[in-house]
């Protein structure tokens, strides 16, 4: 039995969070040397949004993914309701 009933919906979205990250870093080091190809801009900054989207509902339905004031907690869910992203 799984003890958190969420447990494959929350790892589907860090998965989608994952690979949206990994998306972004690969544009981030390509505009390090391309720094005026627009189409790449654009698809860092659509990525950039779509990230920010996920994040949002990750954090509604599970709760903080960051720290040191970069996501919000809510009472009364939040830093002790588990599993921690790296414990899934």
């Amino acid at each position: 039995m799984d003890t958190y009933p969420d447990h494959a919906k929350r790892f589907q979205m860090l998965k989608q969070l994952q690979e949206v990250d990994f998306v972004l870093t690969e544009l981030n080091l390509y505009l390090d040397t391309h720094p005026d190809d627009l189409s790449a801009i654009d698809q860092y900054n659509w990525y950039a949004k779509e990230r920010d989207k996920l994040r949002r509902r990750y954090e509604k339905q599970f709760g903080p993914l960051m720290h040191f004031g970069h996501s919000f907690n809510r009472y009364p869910d939040g830093w002790n309701e588990g599993p921690w992203p790296w414990e899934i």
